[in-house]
């Protein structure tokens, strides 16, 4: 199916064209003809498979066709997306001047850490379509500066990363805002038991739509695994750079600090990289994420609480630095590549403390991901955590990794430093992605 074959107005085919839009993907092809139906929508896709647009698009063809909104000088919000973090809130605000580029539809993005005086200047001026992060939505609501009671169109995307994130308490608010009588669609990634039941709530008689369950990885990336000790995990990943210097690489590391100490460590090597994660500025966030699709930098070091929004082009890379310990996060995180039909390549490091997390993944994703033998760095190391950690004086001594590292506020983890020495990086051949054109 070609887009043009959908019932899409012609100023939204003419922005899709301009971005060589031309084949939609499986849940847009779904999704769109349902919301333009007016269908309340649940969709459950795995990261990558266009979920936004399946939303973005209709949405926007809803609000032209309005005839409230075409008489208005002044709109009012009548379309409102909650999103868990900035980045994707950016990225699907982003979306909408895309895909509305020759609609005369007023957006606006507001999140957190940000001043908000712009935000407010932004929504005095009429606002079409809000996107929005919970936090910084309720504390404009809570002012007066936000009323949602216009709403025609709810959307509550990545609603399984927000239960994580602690949010349904602060959705459950805005929805309060809103009228009884609209259209809501709620997309997720995974559809976990207290899902179901907010959506049970929300949704009159949805169009359920599920594309590729959470635990299918998909065909365009390929997978690699490597044993390798703790302490050398740095020297083999300074080595992989050195060896394969094109491509952009994602890196993902458990802990705040573990990724700025693996920064540090790059530069020493004459490796530039940049770290994005919750303790940055929005600005410090911003300008790396700018910076890495820019192909000014080309590693870019992240957790996972702010790595959902990120939306590159041709990520050629994928490297598990330190392996999750929830599996979904494995399939959320190596779905950065290999997106719309592009080759791309997920690379895990694994040491002996987190084969617990492999078997985990592996058994979700229903097969063993290649091991790459013979490299410099094999795995020497086999003492368990627990002996490792002197009981003296160590309340925690035998528990897990995770339980032993501390939360922060922003729900990501903090580490303390490992020590060890470091063996020398030495020489390895790894293969490229194949990357090519595609349409998105």
């Amino acid at each position: 199916m070609q887009f043009s074959e959908l019932n899409i107005i012609p100023e939204i085919k003419k922005a899709l064209q301009d971005q060589e839009y031309k084949e939609p993907t499986p849940i847009q092809e779904q999704a769109i003809p349902a919301v333009l139906a007016g269908r309340d929508l649940l969709g459950c896709a795995q990261t990558g498979t266009g979920k936004t647009a399946a939303f973005a698009i209709p949405t926007l063809q809803i609000l032209h066709e309005g005839n409230e909104y075409r008489n208005s000088r002044h709109p009012k919000i009548k379309a409102l997306i909650i999103t868990p973090t900035r980045e994707l809130a950016l990225q699907i605000y982003e979306s909408f001047n895309t895909y509305g580029a020759y609609l005369p539809i007023n957006s606006c993005v507001v999140f957190g850490g940000v001043s908000q005086k712009p935000q407010e200047d932004a929504l005095k001026k009429g606002v079409d379509v809000l996107v929005a992060t919970p936090g910084r939505l309720n504390d404009l609501i809570n002012q007066k500066l936000v009323s949602l009671k216009n709403i025609e169109i709810f959307i509550l995307d990545e609603a399984d990363r927000m239960l994580d994130m602690g949010f349904i308490r602060d959705i459950k608010k805005i929805i309060a805002e809103t009228p009884p009588k609209k259209q809501t669609l709620l997309f997720s990634a995974t559809m976990p038991k207290e899902i179901e039941k907010i959506s049970n709530s929300l949704l009159k008689n949805p169009m359920k739509i599920q594309i590729a369950p959470v635990s299918a990885t998909a065909d365009t990336v390929e997978q690699r695994l490597y044993f390798v000790d703790r302490v050398n995990k740095k020297n083999l990943l300074f080595q992989f750079l050195r060896e394969n210097k094109e491509g952009s690489v994602l890196v993902f590391t458990r802990t705040k600090h573990g990724a700025d100490r693996l920064v540090k460590q790059l530069a020493k090597e004459k490796l530039i990289a940049q770290a994005i994660h919750g303790d940055k500025s929005q600005g410090a966030r911003q300008k790396a994420l700018d910076n890495f699709k820019n192909n000014v930098v080309r590693v870019l070091i992240a957790t996972d609480i702010a790595a959902r929004g990120i939306d590159i082009d041709e990520l050629a890379y994928v490297i598990n630095y330190d392996l999750p310990n929830i599996s979904e996060t494995y399939v959320h995180r190596i779905g950065r590549t290999g997106r719309a039909g592009l080759g791309g390549i997920a690379i895990s490091f694994c040491d002996f403390t987190e084969k617990e997390y492999l078997a985990d993944i592996e058994k979700l994703i229903r097969k063993s991901i290649p091991v790459i033998e013979g490299h410099d760095f094999p795995m020497l190391d086999t003492t368990p955590l627990a002996k490792k950690v002197p009981s003296k004086g160590r309340r925690n001594s035998g528990q897990s990794e995770a339980k032993k590292t501390k939360m922060s506020t922003s729900g990501e983890l903090k580490e303390k430093k490992p020590k060890g020495n470091f063996k020398k990086p030495g020489n390895y051949k790894q293969g490229k992605a194949k990357l090519g054109k595609y349409s998105k």
